[in-house]
């Protein structure tokens, strides 16, 4: 499709070259070799790109590329994209094991020679309209700059916490030990990483179904930023009393010219409380080692009131991980679960238009009701009823009550009164807090 920037804006799937179906296509090729260059990666070994084909493919990505097929001599290759964008759909855990379809964006990147011609903004609009229409009521992406999203209407909805944990003389926990850790053999840990997460997946507000190179990392059969095998991981496994798989954690140690000397976690998923506490008892057991760092843990993290000595545990940095968009009000107001009771009117500012207008929610018993209101109607909303007036992005953070309404109110992000803003955070905060370690 031609642009009216002179540019060539091509979707396709990823796919494998018809001459010589091992190898990745030419298109699937130079999409990769474009978004390489975006987030400042080597290029891509040919050998390694059908096994990234095959993981793009079981995810379901569509991949888009914007063209400059007007490119001088001496430039790079016209075939690679100057622009990339790529969504796919997995589901999103909103509160009391509910999982709604997402719509996730992704590989997002602009070549620096051909900023401010609006390229993003005609992928991400173009893009947003067809998910709403497709009927999926909910888009997120994981942003590599907290600047650009938010004139799309993304919220950050989800954030973790990077710790530090001093395990010196061994970590000593409050409850006595349960079930069973193992060193997981990496051919095993392919099979049950998926398995063990769905369980998380259910139970973890906030939690978004992973990707199949999740699963591949864990294994170590990919390194945590390349398709490249891992050597340097490890893994465990818990089992429940029953002999149940129930959680694991992948490790590596950092080095003996690192002071103190340190265990870097780079994933760990329990499907139960138990299963986090076995896991870090492990991890914290284990010889040699001074100190446990992990960049994604909880904000509402556990582990503190686990230890014995809670002050080996600390946080040294926050960051946001999901951001949210709003694309069908009505369906995700009432797809989510509602810890809290009561009702508000809520008064969509959006400038997309996608979410935009005026909702009555009503909660009780867990679900919610939104009914949209006749366009006019007054923002004071119905009689007895508080009312609210809120920018999409704003609702993105609030959606799965990781903030509170007196916060976005306080950042100009929603307008109302003090009973408007109760209300609010009654229906959506008074819930556990979200979490998500997914990142794509």
């Amino acid at each position: 499709m031609q642009t009216d920037t002179g540019l060539r804006l091509e979707s396709f799937a990823p796919g494998y070259d018809g001459a010589d179906p091992p190898a990745a296509d030419a298109a699937t090729a130079n999409w990769l070799e474009a978004v390489r260059l975006g987030f400042h990666e080597p290029r891509a070994d040919p050998e390694r790109l059908p096994a990234m084909v095959d993981a793009y493919r079981r995810d379901g990505r569509v991949l888009t590329g914007v063209y400059d097929d007007e490119s001088p001599d001496g430039a790079w290759d016209a075939a690679i994209p100057v622009a990339t964008y790529a969504t796919m759909v997995n589901t999103l855990n909103v509160g009391g094991g509910q999982l709604l379809p997402a719509h996730l964006v992704t590989c997002v990147t602009v070549r620096a020679t051909h900023r401010r011609r609006g390229i993003l903004r005609r992928m991400i609009t173009a893009d947003l309209a067809a998910a709403q229409e497709s009927g999926l009521a909910v888009a997120a992406l994981t942003a590599s700059e907290a600047t650009i999203y938010g004139r799309f209407g993304f919220g950050a909805a989800t954030s973790t916490a990077a710790v530090a944990v001093d395990t010196r003389n061994g970590l000593g926990f409050r409850a006595p030990a349960a079930g069973m850790a193992v060193i997981a053999d990496s051919a095993r840990l392919l099979e049950l990483a998926p398995e063990i997460f769905r369980a998380h997946h259910s139970r973890t507000a906030g939690a978004l179904g992973r990707q199949h190179a999740y699963a591949l990392r864990a294994s170590g059969a990919w390194s945590e930023h390349t398709s490249e095998p891992d050597k340097e991981l490890r893994a465990v496994l818990h089992y429940d009393a029953a002999g149940n798989p129930d959680g694991y954690a992948t490790y590596k140690f950092t080095g003996w010219d690192t002071e103190p000397q340190t265990l870097k976690i780079t994933d760990l998923i329990a499907a139960t409380g138990e299963a986090y506490r076995e896991l870090w008892r492990f991890l914290g057991s284990i010889d040699l080692v001074d100190r446990l760092t992990y960049d994604a843990a909880p904000l509402a993290d556990p582990l503190p009131w686990m230890l014995a000595d809670r002050r080996r545990y600390g946080v040294t940095g926050v960051e946001d991980v999901l951001w949210l968009r709003i694309l069908d009000t009505r369906a995700a107001l009432e797809a989510r679960h509602y810890t809290g009771s009561g009702a508000v009117v809520l008064t969509v500012a959006d400038p997309l238009g996608l979410a935009a207008g005026t909702w009555h929610l009503a909660a009780e018993g867990g679900r919610g009701t939104a009914t949209e209101l006749p366009g006019g109607t007054s923002p004071a909303g119905l009689p007895g009823v508080p009312a609210a007036e809120i920018d999409a992005d704003a609702l993105g953070s609030l959606y799965l009550g990781g903030v509170s309404a007196a916060t976005l109110a306080a950042a100009g992000g929603i307008r109302g009164g003090a009973a408007a803003l109760d209300a609010i955070d009654a229906l959506f905060t008074a819930g556990k807090a979200p979490y998500c370690n997914t990142h794509f």
